[in-house]
């Protein structure tokens, strides 16, 4: 979720598997082993090419930020953000915390933790907002084949047009 910012969703959610090759754990990202990591060594991975991303090294150093955090507040297990967590509200507050989380992105993460990985503690498509409804196709958590991928694509463009066509008008 990180990476899915201005780049393609597909890019960015083969970002996390492109990190754990390059340091040689294809079958697993290793977040302790890139919490302390050396800067710009990691730097480098991320911007090998073809990079993890479009702005590789500012987003080196994000990656870094996400990782120290979950060492540091959840002993390197990512899952545990999500585990046995009491409230949607409670899951949406701990992806905030994340570094580079803001609550769009935590919101569209608590729709994707709900809708595909089943995870779903009371109150979840509450605190995920308008990514969180039945049938919705607004963010990557509504993906699932290529048909819904082009039916998000279809509404981001829409959604686009509409505020382009405000600030027009308004």
């Amino acid at each position: 979720m990180l990476l899915d910012q201005q780049m393609p969703m597909e890019r960015a959610f083969l970002g996390p598997w492109k990190v754990a090759e390059r340091m040689g754990t294809p079958d697993r990202l290793d977040v302790v082993a890139i919490a302390y990591y050396e800067p710009s060594a990691f730097a480098a991975i991320v911007s090998r090419a073809p990079a993890v991303h479009r702005f590789p090294t500012a987003m080196a150093a994000r990656i870094q930020a996400v990782a120290q955090h979950i060492v540091t507040e959840y002993a390197g297990d990512t899952e545990a953000i999500w585990r046995a967590v009491p409230t949607g509200r409670a899951l949406h507050d701990r992806l905030v915390a994340l570094p580079g989380f803001g609550d769009q992105k935590a919101r569209i993460l608590v729709a994707l933790l709900g809708k595909q990985l089943g995870v779903e503690p009371r109150g979840w498509r509450e605190a995920a907002g308008a990514y969180g409804d039945k049938g919705s196709r607004r963010s990557v958590a509504d993906v699932v084949d290529a048909q819904s991928l082009a039916a998000v694509r279809r509404f981001k463009q829409e959604s686009k047009a509409a505020a382009r066509a405000a600030i027009v008008t308004g």
